[in-house]
């Protein structure tokens, strides 16, 4: 697909940086480094090798250097998005970017919508939907197992999946199409039960994709994980402990904290998003009781509960209800204060759960409990063999609507209805499926999923 107008964009972080990346794309790239760049030895870039760096000014119409600068050229169809590109490489400074991306516009760019250069790379034929959206999720990647997932979707290896279960489906209603339209040709009747076996392999692959999924939220969105318990047990300690910095403040007087203090931290790849709270008791003042009303809320929002209790006292009243609270929700509980004479009869916990032995002020059992937290959420979740997750909600959507037209297929191929019907929900599987990967996508659906990429990419 041929565009005729030429797009640019800052693709690097607005801020203070050594580097700053002024990208273009479309026919005229060149045409506009030509009156833009100069070099010293007077080298046009139309006469630049593809993919080598140049060194040279940037300059305005006047002449007047706006920056010291590389550029490098990469050629139509070899490029990011099947057309011409130009990145510049200057200082990275707000300035200099600002200018050289007004320069461009005003020789003949305009500038970029959000997602339009990956959106090209996806209509000239570079890529196919998944991939595009596994660079968006690359980007936004926080953790290493968000970017190895990604990396999965971006290379193509959900595609190729999603094609050869496509492929299956396809052959099948190709077949029953032929022999419906030219029943003169004499062409060889499938038997019933080999068409059943293809669509019986197709919902096996299908569930093995969807078998993945949960893995693949938890992945996408990480966890959330709220510590609890009664006043001055060291929950403000553990969240340090586990951020491995002193975010909150940690004090000897009961009622320190008294409001949710959230952060984000990787557990094995896993996203955390953990939340100190307010300590649960009764109390009278009305700060710190808005306080425990939040911490209350937050573990009703939990996917995980770290329940600190102080190993050096009595098991009493205000450990009793905050078990009531927790009750139903998965939890871990943290035995803090080990260090001293343990007096808490775990007994008393009257919850089959794990117990972890800590002391803050020794930094001991941290790495048991991040160990314990990821073994606790991930039990019972599919390990791909091959890597591949489902982590986007979309191509999740798309896999049920698959499954489901198959079924209805085989159920009514079982039923004795004729396969010339059996093709129309055979026909809504493959668009399905072709949704994930472009095939069979709408243009409202392409401009919503690429006006959430950043402008640059």
């Amino acid at each position: 697909m041929a565009f005729e107008d030429t797009i640019a964009a800052i693709s690097t972080p607005i801020g203070v940086g050594g580097i700053g990346i002024v990208r273009m794309s479309g026919s005229k790239s060149q045409d506009i480094l030509k009156r833009m760049f100069k070099t010293k030895s007077g080298r046009q870039p139309g006469d630049f090798e593809n993919r080598r760096f140049y060194y040279g000014h940037i300059v305005d119409g006047e002449g007047r250097i706006i920056d010291e600068v590389l550029v490098v050229v990469m050629k139509a169809p070899h490029s990011y998005t099947k057309e011409d590109i130009v990145e510049i490489h200057c200082h990275g400074g707000i300035i200099p970017l600002r200018q050289i991306l007004k320069l461009a516009i005003e020789y003949g760019a305009r500038l970029a919508e959000p997602g339009e250069f990956t959106k090209r790379a996806f209509l000239n034929g570079r890529i196919d939907l998944a991939q595009a959206e596994g660079i968006m999720e690359l980007i936004y990647s926080k953790t290493e197992a968000q970017a190895k997932a990604s990396i999965q979707h971006m290379e193509g290896a959900l595609s190729e999946k999603i094609r050869r279960i496509r492929e299956k489906l396809l052959d099948i209603m190709a077949h029953i199409e032929v022999t419906i339209d030219y029943p003169e040709e004499d062409i060889e009747e499938v038997p019933v039960e080999d068409y059943l076996q293809k669509l019986n392999e197709a919902v096996k692959e299908i569930d093995y994709l969807l078998s993945t999924a949960e893995q693949g939220k938890i992945i996408r969105q990480g966890i959330k994980v709220v510590i609890v318990g009664k006043p001055n047990v060291g929950k403000s300690s553990l969240l340090n402990a586990l951020l491995k910095e002193n975010r909150a403040i940690v004090t000897d007087i009961p009622g320190t904290t008294r409001d949710v203090i959230e952060e984000s931290l990787s557990i094995n790849g896993l996203l955390v998003r953990i939340l100190d709270t307010a300590g649960i008791r009764e109390t009278t003042d009305v700060v710190e009781g808005m306080g425990v009303e939040r911490s209350r809320k937050s573990i009703e929002d939990a996917d995980l509960v770290l329940w600190v209790l102080d190993a050096s006292r009595p098991f009493d009243g205000e450990d009793k209800r905050i078990m009531a609270e927790i009750a139903g929700k998965r939890v871990i509980v943290v035995l803090n204060k080990t260090d001293k004479p343990i007096v808490l009869d775990l007994k008393d916990v009257e919850l089959n759960v794990p117990v972890i032995h800590t002391s803050m002020v020794l930094n001991k059992g941290i790495e048991d409990i991040e160990r314990c937290i990821y073994d606790t959420v991930m039990e019972g979740k599919v390990e791909a063999d091959d890597g591949i997750l489902i982590t986007n909600l979309r191509h999740q959507e798309a896999l049920i609507r698959a499954k489901e037209h198959v079924v209805e297929a085989l159920q009514a191929l079982k039923n004795g209805i004729p396969v010339d019907l059996v093709s129309i929900d055979i026909r809504s599987a493959c668009d399905a499926l072709g949704a994930i990967t472009g095939e069979t996508v709408t243009e409202d659906l392409i401009d919503k999923i690429f006006s959430e990429f950043c402008v640059g990419k």
